[in-house]
């Protein structure tokens, strides 16, 4: 009779937990871990799936995901929640080592934002297509194989999508054109084939598919041609009018014709009509033929081989002369190394020595970068028509309009203070800075040097510098930038600095609002780049530039770092808040900075909270300390967590007053 009671009401029980713990029955209907424990079954489904994420992808045990009884999953590591629901999960750096295993972050319903970026993941990338929220996907700079995941291109709502530098093969899929949404499309450094797909989204603001297989014409698209050959580097297979290289329908002239079908013709001469194969030659002059082609082709090789040698001396010499640069700069960059994988640096490094292997053209003295189309001349430049734009700390710049109506800005260096660097030095470095091709860069085209001149061709651009936007005239009284263009701003330059320090291991060294040029959407690109270390500045007394310089550098032995960048950023972010010269900025500690800058701006109260935000990375940027400040890469993730946080609360403002 006892025994039947306990029956009873144990079964009674069970009957009832459906009622009083909905979450178990949730949990019940998913798979979870082999060694999971029986609390799990009580966790909310969001909780269940980043555990399961845990368990194949987290093999050393990096995360500490607690399990406690108090446990709240939106207080885990990288996890933000909205009402109870993960929204974005930012797992960057955790050395997580293992695979995204499927049926575990696609249940996050919810996740707006996803970053998985520098880790060790491996394997395939599994179906995403259950994250119908999905805005930004950061799955960089792991070892992710495979072909390009289809699923994304059901995720109608993505926005940035960075799969750079993985192990991903297979063509690019045409389905991208649908994404109409998108703004960030970043594939280079993977291994993908095939065609570059006709984007055409007039949205997309940021592409890149360089160190990749892609072959044939690039389509010429309104979004496409906003792209400079940077984008499309390092595929050799690639041609057309975006980067200035001719689609060549011919068959090789070396080998057989027979084992190698002929390539399929670019769009632009599908249909022409061809030119007839020219008839073969007489009999008694195919050997003649043959011993001439066999000739010329052993002095060509003999040639190409006796080039290829003394290249390899060149960069050998230019090893040893940057070795101890480069040793004293990581000394006092503090642990700027640990930031990144050793990996991911080496293959920074090999990039931009071979970058540095491309040969220069000359016209005259005039020195053309990589690259760069020779379309002048010394003597024409000598005859341009000129106007002073402006003095700086190692030169003076001018804009010169050539006779044929191109316009470009040239920088006279100060001979008195470039004296210091001989002309093999000045010739090496300026080889270096000559490849640098970013889109927040004002590109370097060409440069000369003649006993005691020296020129700098850059870019000329018309839209004047943030130093003239921030403060305009003397005759009015600038008013603070709204904090939407602070932040554009401040993720141009973190872009253009963490591409610098990233892609050459050089500093910028003078960065200041006045180097701070603004292209022609309004982008902002530095200028005056990677120069500091050519000259002597310590006579340089301007307060206001003396303001950017990090106190470690502030003696005249102390060179540049990537630290003392990070620095002068941190001051230039205050400068943009508050629209305050350095040598206005009160001598304040950190705790006291977000008061200084709230007291100058005049927001309103709902912008306060998006304003302290870039308060708080100006003030981790510009601590005395180099070892506490941030690097730029680290930097650059904080300014976009920013912004996709900003992005996300319009859009949930948007949903609830019923706007899409």
């Amino acid at each position: 009779m006892w025994k039947a009671r306990r029956r009873a009401l144990l079964l009674s029980f069970l009957l009832t937990i459906p009622l009083l713990f909905p979450a178990a029955l949730a949990a019940v209907t998913h798979p979870v871990p082999s060694n999971a424990s029986p609390v799990n079954l009580l966790l909310p489904s969001d909780a269940l799936a980043l555990i399961a994420f845990k368990s194949e992808a987290d093999l050393g045990n990096r995360l500490r995901f607690s399990l406690n009884r108090r446990f709240d999953h939106c207080l885990w590591q990288g996890v933000k929640c909205f009402q109870g629901k993960v929204v974005r999960l930012l797992l960057n750096g955790f050395g997580l080592r293992g695979v995204f295993a499927p049926n575990s972050l696609t249940r996050l319903d919810q996740l707006r934002v996803l970053s998985l970026h520098n880790n060790s993941l491996t394997g395939p990338i599994p179906d995403l297509s259950a994250l119908l929220n999905l805005k930004s996907l950061f799955l960089d700079h792991n070892s992710f194989s495979g072909f390009f995941p289809p699923s994304i291109l059901s995720l109608h709502r993505i926005r940035t999508l960075d799969l750079s530098y993985n192990n991903l093969t297979g063509p690019i899929p045409p389905g991208l054109i649908g994404l109409d949404r998108l703004y960030s499309l970043l594939l280079e450094w993977n291994r993908f084939n095939g065609t570059v797909p006709p984007l055409n989204q007039s949205s997309l603001q940021f592409f890149n598919v360089s160190g990749n297989n892609l072959t044939g014409a690039i389509p010429v698209t309104l979004s496409l041609t906003r792209f400079d050959s940077s984008s499309f580097s390092w595929n050799p297979g690639l041609c057309g009018e975006i980067i200035h290289k001719e689609c060549n329908s011919r068959l090789p002239f070396f080998g057989s014709s027979d084992a190698v079908p002929p390539p399929a013709l670019p769009p632009q001469i599908q249909g022409a009509v061809l030119p007839s194969p020219s008839p073969p030659p007489p009999p008694k002059k195919h050997k003649k033929t043959t011993v001439i082609l066999g000739f010329s082709f052993g002095v060509f090789v003999l040639i190409g081989s006796l080039f290829c040698f003394l290249v390899a001396i060149k960069k050998q010499r230019k090893q040893r002369v940057s070795k101890p640069a480069m040793a004293s700069d990581s000394a006092a960059g503090g642990h700027a190394d640990d930031v990144m994988r050793v990996e991911e640096e080496n293959e920074f490094e090999a990039k931009v020595k071979k970058m540095q292997g491309i040969q220069v053209g000359k016209s005259g003295s005039l020195v053309f970068c990589a690259g760069e189309a020779q379309v002048y001349t010394l003597e024409q430049l000598m005859r341009a028509s000129a106007e002073m734009l402006g003095r700086g700390t190692i030169g003076t710049t001018y804009k010169a309009v050539l006779d044929n109506h191109l316009i470009v800005s040239v920088k006279r260096l100060d001979a008195g203070k470039t004296a210091m660097t001989s002309k093999e030095m000045f010739e090496r470095h300026m080889e270096s800075v000559g490849v640098l091709r970013h889109p927040n860069l004002v590109p370097l085209r060409a440069y000369f040097q003649a006993k005691e001149e020296r020129l700098l061709i850059f870019e000329y651009q018309s839209n004047g510098s943030l130093y003239s936007l921030i403060h305009g005239s003397r005759s009015t009284r600038a008013k603070p930038l709204h904090w939407t263009s602070c932040l554009k701003i401040a993720e141009d330059v973190a872009q253009g600095l963490a591409y610098i320090h990233q892609a050459s291991r050089l500093v910028h060294g003078n960065l200041k609002s006045s180097n701070v040029l603004l292209g022609t959407d309004f982008e902002a690109c530095l200028s005056d780049y990677c120069l500091a270390v050519l000259a002597d500045c310590s006579s340089d007394d301007d307060p206001d530039s003396a303001g950017y310089r990090a106190p470690e550098t502030r003696k005249s032995s102390r060179l540049a770092t990537s630290k003392s960048d990070v620095y002068a950023f941190g001051i230039l972010l205050l400068e943009l808040l508050t629209g305050k010269c350095p040598s206005q900025h009160p001598f304040l500690v950190p705790a006291d900075i977000p008061n200084w800058v709230r007291s100058v701006r005049e927001e309103d109260g709902d912008e306060d909270n998006r304003l302290a935000m870039l308060v708080e990375v100006a003030t981790g940027c510009s601590l005395i300390s180099p070892e506490q400040r941030p690097t730029m890469w680290q930097v650059l993730k904080m300014i976009q967590e920013i912004k996709e946080t900003v992005m996300m609360e319009d859009d949930e403002v948007d949903a609830s007053t019923g706007f899409s």
